[in-house]
């Protein structure tokens, strides 16, 4: 380590938002070169280089084939397929000196497919899955979270091509397996959740997510069945309608100063004319009108009014995920401006709908079917209207799932309670469907030579965010705890005396004995850091055996080398005759 370009940290950097974020800094893993982009030191790079070559040897096994093809790519293909507009902002567009339009690539399906064209010609030539490890570019809103959302980022991306769908499930069957095994390798817990397909297009799609508290994207699994989704795909259990017979009508109330749900809810529950005959009014009672701006890939902007349960939120990404590819833009105090109709904290369905006075489309969220009652807003300042029938006084123009999802929600698949939580995506696979080979007009000659197109798959893995993501998993209070297989050394060797003591001799001819064993060995042989310092970088680094040659090598009796476990803090004293066989049977 004395001539290792490392240079560790005390304090946490002041820009990172999650621990691996922080601790990958600290420990001369990674430097912020720029926004969403980081350069890789010496250790972060070993570590980087061995998740690649788990990633590519699970591919080899699988039978896949790896190819290479550059970043910097032309926009007609992209642009064959709609998605050079449908990316919008998320895509970097750059022009060469000669005016020529390019783009970096945030994924390759068209480039697959049009090499595919290129060179195939028969159905005798597939099935096919070719794969590559590629450096990414998406330019995100706001990179965070250190690796977990760049800008510019590593990915394993494999592309299937099969006659048919027989075919292409058969491909995605064997990702699906490889990914299983992958992550077993990686040490890195997974959930794997159903998702949308979004921007990528295609029918099923599933992804792979590391369930942990910092991940961005939000999952439900059930407490009594295997299901389990990313909120984005859950589909709401839609309750019976009810019968109109019976239901008290709806009539409008002077409800001062209420303008939020909670307000509302107080104000009923104290005017003993409002009060439910039976209980208290709840939130759940409400019928909550939130407004945003939908802005579309060709740049216009519609409003678009969602109708959901008041004790819920609109969840954002939900909403966006329904909507892609246009992108969900707040409704400003100007856009309330331009339609008076919309009284801001009472927007009740009196207004809204494509055929009613603001002309706004209204979606509502599944729940609110024909003969549930609410309260609601009444179009007006300081009144709401009670018991607003769903079906009888008013309706939607459709239905979209844009409410967030609850612990305690019914399944969608047995009916049983869910539990939300979080994880990191680190995989995601898609069957793609004829979507690509269609749109570049990629066609094969089937057994009759008559042509045919063929079904694409698409299968991703995140590598530089599985680094991360196995950090996250791994780390505690004192550093960085790599699973051995992706660490940057088998042993971390600390020489506990100074230059001249049998203790350097010892841990010097210790490292080479175990280098000619084949372990990987980082030894910290920095004679001007107290012990003090190096314990505390070997436990920051995280390389999973710490081995001490300290005072217990001088005793000329029994010499011994302390070994510590990094993860579990176990230390044990071994015979220095027999260090090596030890710690040789310890890593393999």
């Amino acid at each position: 380590m004395s001539n290792l370009f490392l240079r560790t940290l005390r304090d946490d950097p002041s820009d990172a938002e999650v621990p691996s974020h922080r601790l990958l800094v600290r420990a001369g893993y990674i430097r912020r070169s720029a926004p969403g982009g980081f350069s890789w030191l010496p250790l972060g790079y070993e570590v980087f280089r061995n998740v690649e070559r788990i990633v590519r040897e699970e591919m080899n096994a699988a039978g896949f084939q790896e190819v290479h093809f550059p970043a910097l790519l032309p926009i007609e293909p992209y642009q064959a397929t709609n998605r050079y507009e449908e990316y919008g902002p998320n895509l970097f567009r750059l022009q060469d000196r000669h005016g020529a339009d390019f783009l970096l690539a945030p994924t390759h399906e068209e480039m697959f497919a049009l090499t595919v064209k290129d060179l195939f010609s028969s159905y005798r030539d597939l099935p096919l899955v070719i794969y590559q490890i590629q450096t990414k570019f998406r330019d995100e809103v706001r990179p965070r979270a250190g690796l977990l959302r760049t800008r510019e980022f590593s990915m394993k991306d494999s592309y299937s091509f099969d006659l048919n769908e027989a075919g292409l499930q058969a491909s995605y069957d064997a990702h699906r397996a490889a990914y299983i095994k992958l992550f077993e390798r990686l040490e890195l817990p997974c959930v794997i959740v159903s998702a949308l397909s979004g921007a990528m297009g295609g029918s099923e799609s599933e992804e792979f997510l590391a369930p942990l508290p910092v991940g961005e994207d939000t999952f439900i699994r059930c407490t009594s069945c295997d299901f389990a989704a990313n909120v984005e795909a859950v589909h709401t259990p839609v309750p019976e309608a009810q019968a109109f017979t019976g239901l008290p009508v709806a009539a409008v109330h002077d409800t001062p100063k209420t303008p939020t749900i909670s307000t509302l809810v107080d104000y009923v529950n104290a005017d003993s004319a409002l009060r439910h005959p039976d209980r208290d009014w709840t939130a759940a009672d409400t019928l909550k009108n939130v407004v945003v701006n939908i802005k579309h890939p060709d740049g216009t902007v519609e409003p678009l009014a969602v109708g959901i349960e008041g004790h819920r939120e609109v969840d954002m990404k939900r909403l966006g995920a329904q909507v892609e590819p246009a992108q969900v833009e707040p409704f400003s105090e100007d856009d309330f401006k331009k339609y008076p109709s919309l009284k801001k904290g009472y927007i009740g369905p009196g207004v809204l709908g494509t055929t009613n006075e603001s002309g706004i489309r209204y979606l509502l969220d599944p729940r609110i079917v024909d003969g549930t009652q609410w309260i609601t807003g009444a179009d007006n300042y300081n009144q709401h209207v009670l018991h607003l029938t769903a079906g009888r006084d008013f309706v939607g123009d459709g239905t979209i799932e844009a409410a967030e999802v609850l612990d305690g929600d019914n399944c969608p698949s047995c009916g049983s309670e869910v539990e939300i939580a979080r994880g990191i995506e680190i995989a995601h696979i898609f069957q793609l469907g004829t979507k690509y080979a269609a749109a570049l007009d990629l066609t094969l000659r089937d057994e009759n030579d008559q042509p045919v197109t063929p079904t694409m798959g698409s299968y991703g893995v995140g590598v530089s965010r599985c680094l991360a993501a196995i950090a996250e998993a791994t780390l505690d209070d004192s550093g960085l705890c790599w699973p051995r297989e992706v660490a940057p050394a088998d042993i971390h060797v600390i020489i506990a005396g100074k230059d001249g003591s049998p203790q350097v001799s010892a841990a010097e001819d210790l490292a080479t004995s175990l280098e000619v064993a084949g372990l990987r060995v980082l030894l910290d042989d920095r004679s001007k850091a107290s012990l003090g310092v190096k314990f505390k970088d070997a436990e920051l680094i995280g390389v999973p055996t710490i081995v001490v040659v300290g005072r217990g090598i001088a005793d000329e009796e029994n010499p011994t080398i302390e070994v510590k476990d990094r993860r579990s803090g176990e230390r044990q004293d071994i015979p220095h005759d027999s260090i090596v066989e030890h710690l040789v049977a310890l890593c393999s």
